[in-house]
């Protein structure tokens, strides 16, 4: 079965994702964890050198100003990432997606260059991370604490990030069973919703700050 922008969103809504092998690989494979990473909008946790780079650092955020290249930077390798999960296929897809507005970034740019960011789906209140990539120190954590900010200034419920890591947890991220994910997504799919790539964030991110537990 050829793999669709549509069949796409369904499997989304039905708690499952696609992945390649690697960047070189054109097979692309379903999955549905059984433990599922998720970052709890009420519950980010900002470490402290992030908090001062947030409120003061050199980056300017944008939203779905670069979104193809955004894509391309999470695919390519790197000295601590060899491998990546995103080939030719799946690049396309997210491209279509993010024409039809339901695929978004999140974007760090420093003196007119884009050196970091992210991208993932957005459906009803849910909006599933699919992965980021930093060119310059901070870049994509500063990209993650503004999506909070703009998740939650826009009425979202669940920020899915599909699996968890160290660097993950560090910011509030936990793994629920997969009945457990799909109640959540279930309710947050009948919100209403909707990412807004042009606001501003500044008064969430300040929230999101205020309210988070610093870690170090």
């Amino acid at each position: 079965m050829k793999l669709t922008p549509d069949l796409l969103l369904r499997a989304y809504a039905a708690g499952i994702f696609p992945m390649a092998e690697s960047a070189d690989d054109p097979e692309i494979f379903w999955v549905d964890p059984e433990q599922r990473g998720i970052l709890p909008l009420d519950a980010c946790h900002i470490p402290h050198k992030l908090r001062k780079t947030v409120r003061h650092g050199p980056f300017e955020v944008r939203c779905d100003s670069a979104f193809a290249e955004v894509v391309r930077g999470c695919a390519a390798a790197t000295p601590d990432r060899p491998e990546t999960w995103i080939n030719a296929e799946i690049l396309q897809l997210y491209v279509e997606l993010h024409a039809r507005g339901r695929a978004h970034s999140v974007e760090a740019w420093l003196d007119g260059t884009l050196v970091g960011g992210l991208y993932g789906v957005a459906l009803g209140g849910a909006f599933f991370g699919e992965s980021m990539f930093s060119r310059v120190t901070d870049a994509s954590k500063f990209a993650l604490v503004h999506l909070v900010a703009r998740l939650i200034e826009s009425g979202f419920l669940l920020l899915d990030t599909q699996f968890t890591t160290p660097h993950l947890e560090r910011f509030g991220v936990i793994e629920i069973p997969r009945a457990e994910y799909q109640r959540r997504l279930t309710r947050a799919l009948a919100a209403g919703a909707k990412f807004q790539p042009g606001l501003t964030g500044g008064d969430a991110v300040s929230v999101v700050l205020q309210s988070s537990t610093q870690t170090s």
